[in-house]
Parts: C-alpha cells; sequence; structure tokens
C-alpha cells in the first residue's frame, strides 16, 4: 500500500477541500440539503461564559460543551457542511469522510444524520470509549486505523486512510479541518461574536491549538474588536505545532503531530507549553474548587492561564477568558483515573 509522505500530507491538507464541477452534482439535491442544514442553525445558542474566582484578574471561561452535540467542535461542523451544500459542493449522494480524534467526527455524525448525508469517520484508538460508542450507534461505518506513524501517533495514518477512502467512494467529500477555510469562518462568526457580544473589554484570551481553526478565527475577530488584546495559544508538550518534536502524546483533542495549515491564518502573541501532568492537575482543580467538569484541552487552558498570570502586570486587574472546548464525561477513565494519570511520562 502506497504511504504519504511528510510533503505530500503538508500539501494534501493546506488545500481546500475539492472543488467538484457544478455540473457533477445534481443541483436540486444540493439546494433541498442546503435549506435542510440551514434549519440546523435554530439548535445553536450562545453559549455561557462563568467567572471564576482567581486572584489579581477577572477570569472567565467560556462552555462550549453546551453546543447541541457537547463540544466547540459542533460549529466548524456545522459551517462546513452548511458551506459546501451552499456551494453545490454536496448533495443528498455525498458521503462524507473525516479523520478525527473524536469531537468533530462526533457533530458530524449528528448533523449528517440529521440531514440524511452518509459518514464515515476516521478514528484511532486513543479516541475516548465514550466518543467510539456514539460513533458506531450513528455511523454504519467507522474506520478505526491501527498503526502508528513516525512520530508515535496516529495522525498521519488516520489521513493516509481518508485519503485512500476518498480514492475509492463515489461522490466522497472531505470536510477537512485541519485546511478548511470555513473552520475558520465559523468560529470568527459564530464562537468570536458572541464573545464580543458579551464583553465591553477583553485583555487575555487562551485558546487551546489542535486543527488551529478555533484559534485563526476567534484571535481575527477579537483582535478587530479589542485591538490590545493578547491572544495566547496554548499547547501540549510533545506537539509539533509550535517546532517542538512531536512524541507520544495521550490526552485527545490538544496538540497535533503536524503544524495545521490554518495556524497561518491566527493572530497569536504568545506561546504557553503545558505538560500532560499539569493538565491533569488543572481538571481536577476546576472541578474540585470551580465546579466545571471539563475535558482535557480545558484543563490545558485553565493551566497556562495560572502559569501566565505572572507575566501579566501586577498594577493592573485584566479581563481574561479561556474556552472550555468539552466536557469531562469521555476523560473519565484517563484525565479523572489517578491510576491512569501515574503512567503519564
Amino acid at each position: 500500500m502506497d504511504t504519504i509522505s511528510d510533503l505530500e500530507l503538508q500539501q494534501t491538507i493546506v488545500e481546500e477541500p475539492e472543488r467538484r464541477d457544478d455540473s457533477g452534482l445534481d443541483q436540486i439535491s444540493a439546494s433541498r440539503l442546503a435549506k435542510r442544514l440551514h434549519l440546523l442553525r435554530n439548535t445553536f445558542r450562545p453559549t455561557p461564559h462563568v467567572q471564576l474566582a482567581m486572584q489579581g484578574m477577572d477570569l472567565f471561561a467560556k462552555l462550549e460543551y453546551v453546543n447541541p452535540v457537547g463540544s466547540i467542535k459542533d460549529r466548524p461542523a456545522y459551517w462546513i457542511l452548511k458551506r459546501a451544500a451552499e456551494r453545490g459542493e454536496i448533495c443528498d449522494e455525498t458521503t462524507v469522510i473525516e479523520s478525527s480524534s473524536g469531537n468533530f467526527a462526533c457533530a458530524l455524525a449528528a448533523f449528517t444524520h440529521l440531514v440524511g448525508l452518509r459518514l464515515i469517520p476516521v478514528i484511532d484508538p486513543n479516541i475516548s470509549g465514550t466518543y467510539e460508542s456514539f460513533l458506531r450507534r450513528i455511523c454504519s461505518t467507522v474506520v478505526k486505523v491501527e498503526d502508528r506513524d513516525d512520530t508515535g501517533g496516529f495522525l498521519k495514518t488516520r489521513l493516509q486512510k481518508v485519503k485512500e477512502l476518498c480514492a475509492t467512494i463515489p461522490n466522497a467529500y472531505w470536510t477537512n479541518q485541519y485546511g478548511n477555510l470555513d473552520a475558520v469562518e465559523a468560529h470568527y462568526e459564530l464562537t468570536a461574536g458572541e464573545i464580543c457580544a458579551d464583553f465591553h473589554s477583553l485583555d487575555y484570551v487562551f485558546i487551546g491549538v489542535s486543527t488551529a481553526g478555533t484559534i485563526a478565527g476567534v484571535s481575527r475577530r477579537l483582535k478587530e474588536r479589542y485591538p490590545k488584546i493578547r491572544v495566547i495559544a496554548v499547547d501540549t508538550e510533545g506537539s509539533a505545532i509550535f517546532g517542538g518534536a512531536p512524541r507520544k502524546r495521550h490526552i485527545p483533542g490538544i496538540g497535533s503531530s503536524i503544524v495545521p495549515p490554518l495556524l497561518s491564518r491566527a493572530k497569536i502573541d504568545d506561546i504557553v507549553l503545558v505538560s500532560e501532568r499539569e493538565t491533569v492537575q488543572a481538571c481536577r482543580e476546576l472541578l474540585t474548587s470551580h465546579g466545571l467538569f471539563v475535558g482535557g484541552s480545558s484543563g490545558t487552558a485553565f493551566a497556562a492561564v495560572k502559569r501566565y498570570a505572572a507575566r501579566m502586570p501586577s498594577n493592573k486587574h485584566p479581563t481574561v477568558l479561556f474556552l472550555c472546548a468539552d466536557r469531562g464525561t469521555p476523560y473519565l477513565d484517563t484525565v479523572f483515573d489517578p491510576a491512569w494519570a501515574t503512567r503519564l511520562e
């Protein structure tokens, strides 16, 4: 079997999803699909922000797990499908294909099911059992890769499998959360739009990075609204996003073994790298001290806030926001399991 090289991988995901010839699609079907997807917009409501007690700052958490399917990935999943249907790139005969560590696939699964599309998610052994069970109950086909790539992770293996599936399945459409500009637009319009409506002023925002769609869309909109805001990118140790050597990681949803092309769209002022042990401690603190039951990337962002606090001007009382991408339920057997946490490097 042919394998995708690093260069081919970067070239593949930096490109927009394939734009099909309109003459090859049933435009009436595409139009009807677009209308059905448009109705799904009614399921979205602004997610709340809550204030946390933190000395020296006004700290807020934006609870993205209140989205319809349960994570911040609901926004780009919905938006990518909607925009693809509006452009006539997908119709009722389309099979949607995507590589995901969990949340994005679950959002796609719910939305494609609601509008009558077929989805084939490509997952790996690191996925939460909760997410995998959800996908297998909704999707007729779930592809689970088992081979690690040259970084010790599974992302390149998943993307290779997506490439193979798209080459063999008629009317396949790759949503490409790693390089699709519609993901940036989703967070610019929806996530950041809500933040701008909620906050008169904002000094810092901390955003976990994986595919970089969130930080790209949110940072651009917030920089327009709050010119002096500092956007802090949060990543995990062992991730390659900001130039580190990729190595085996255990907590999905943050970090990457490649540099996501959407990162070039982000406006970032500083970077904080957090160890997975710190992530575990922060998740538990958010639950026991603040009553927030959140997932790994949320804990990573909170740990970054605490570490970065010493760099904030002592003569000011800044307003600080971090994003809570998903709920803690899928992490009960990992992040919230003391025995599992002791095995972290």
